[in-house]
């Protein structure tokens, strides 16, 4: 058995991928010159986040307060969604530190 490469077809499927790739655009409602469109994307999906984190320690409060009840909870569910929201909270407050550092960063460059 010969482990040959070969390298003419390689060459073919190389050049074909690359034409695939360079055949792909980008549409154009996602490109943006002024960067207002991308700042509020970015608030919206800020916003959406910590609205996410607050329903996960809602949710966490509920099922909490149903198994102290005695109502029917599970006790390994509640402790999975108290998990998820003390993850998610963690994260959350990861990202405002980086987004405070960046600020901080930017805040301090020279002119």
């Amino acid at each position: 058995m010969s482990n040959q490469i070969d390298t003419q077809n390689l060459m073919l499927q190389m050049r074909s991928l690359a034409a695939e790739a360079a055949s792909k655009t980008v549409p154009v409602e996602k490109i943006d010159t002024t960067g207002v469109q991308s700042s509020e994307s970015f608030s919206s999906l800020l916003s959406k986040s910590i609205d996410e984190v607050a329903k996960q320690q809602n949710k966490s409060s509920e099922m909490k307060s149903a198994f102290e009840k005695g109502e029917d909870a599970d006790l390994t569910e509640v402790m999975i969604q108290a998990q998820k929201a003390s993850l998610s909270f963690q994260a959350m407050t990861q990202v405002r530190n980086k987004l405070v550092e960046a600020y901080r960063d930017i805040k301090n460059m020279p002119i």
